[in-house]
């Protein structure tokens, strides 16, 4: 009890104006109210502690949740790093795609580019004769002459002349088309004409496979629509896309080709044409305003539990060293930048077809390059 209210109890004691009742009755105030002070007392020394205690807690939080912040940004930045090293590696990845696509293309473009030099050689060599033979008639004296003759050497000259040129811008032609495969895509669209970048591809890949394996023969058919307008791609990607599927389909007939099947013609196909799309304008269905090249092949075709990967990149059925797994996945990835659709159609036994579906007038879109 405090001071105070032992000194009021002794008062009390000592009074002599009120009665004994009135007086056990004000000490047992007196004691009640003691009561609450003690008890008022170790609520504030309690609370005192608490509050030490919180703000004790609260230093380690903030202090953890500094080292956690710190955590944070350091995770961050190796995250960052590891992003740009992500990048990095992608394009590496894609350069390797395309160089691989461009080594399809070598042994075909070899064997493409040495028609043309045989025929400037043949033509060139045909000339000189042609030459010799001028130069010996013009020695001549004039009355025995045979101005026949001179001029129907110059006439030949003036053919081989024009077939020289005309192979030589062929052989130029080629050394170009190789050059813009491996140069890297601008990204600008500009009108092209599919069936002379399916017919160009489709040679080269041929050619290319046949300079591997002399003993591999093949049927190559082609259903062009002549009245196919030109379209806006790209046509580098477009054309690596076509590339893409045309080697693949060349493989999977050599390949079925090895098992020496009774009867079996190895065979590839690829036809273009102009089809509705899904959605016109307004809800209705567009009449023509797609093109779709279709790739079809009399290969082994694709099992059904692989079918919903061959999308995937790094999936790959061919043996180690054979692909890189990145050429479909790339290849539907730049038909869908163009605003278009890569999907196959597979029967086991019966082969496969892949199906390009383009808009006829492209958007201009961001997209990756193969």
């Amino acid at each position: 009890m405090t001071q105070n209210l032992q000194n009021i109890l002794s008062l009390l004691e000592q009074s002599e104006a009120l009665s004994i009742e009135k007086k056990n009755q004000v000490k047992d105030w007196i004691k009640e109210i003691d009561k609450y002070i003690v008890t008022t007392e170790f609520k504030l020394d309690r609370t005192e502690k608490v509050k030490r205690t919180t703000v004790i807690l609260l230093e380690e939080t903030i202090e953890e949740l500094d080292l956690k912040r710190k955590a944070i940004e350091e995770t961050n930045v190796t995250l960052q790093k590891t992003l740009e090293d992500l990048k990095a590696a992608q394009s590496q990845l894609i350069q390797s795609e395309k160089m691989a696509s461009l080594g399809e293309l070598t042994a075909g473009i070899a064997h493409e580019i040495q028609n043309p030099l045989n025929f400037v050689n043949n033509f060139s060599e045909v000339s000189n004769e042609l030459i010799a033979e001028l130069k010996v008639e013009s020695l001549k004296v004039e009355s025995e002459r045979d101005k026949g003759l001179e001029d129907e050497l110059l006439n030949d000259l003036a053919q081989n002349l024009t077939k020289i040129n005309h192979h030589g811008k062929r052989a130029s032609d080629i050394v170009k088309g190789m050059l813009e495969h491996s140069r890297k895509s601008t990204g600008k669209k500009e009108p092209t004409d599919i069936n002379a970048l399916c017919d160009e591809y489709l040679r080269l890949s041929y050619h290319g496979l046949k300079a591997k394996d002399n003993d591999f023969n093949a049927t190559f058919e082609t259903y062009f629509d002549p009245n196919l307008p030109k379209i806006d791609i790209i046509p580098q990607d477009i054309g690596r896309v076509i590339l893409n599927l045309i080697t693949n389909a060349f493989y999977a007939v050599s390949e079925r080709s090895k098992k020496g099947e009774a009867g079996y013609e190895p065979t590839i196909s690829i036809t273009t044409k102009r089809v509705d799309s899904p959605l016109g304008s307004g809800g209705q269905r567009g009449k023509g305003d797609n093109i779709q090249i279709s790739i079809s092949d009399s290969g082994s075709g694709i099992p059904d539990a692989i079918k919903d990967k061959i999308f995937q990149p790094f999936f790959t059925t061919k043996p180690t060293g054979k692909g890189t797994g990145l050429g479909l996945s790339l290849s539907y990835d730049i038909v869908k930048a163009h605003g278009g659709e890569l999907k196959v159609e597979t029967n086991k036994r019966e082969g496969c077809e892949f199906i390009i579906t383009l808009p006829y007038q492209t958007k201009q879109n961001d997209g990756p390059t193969l």
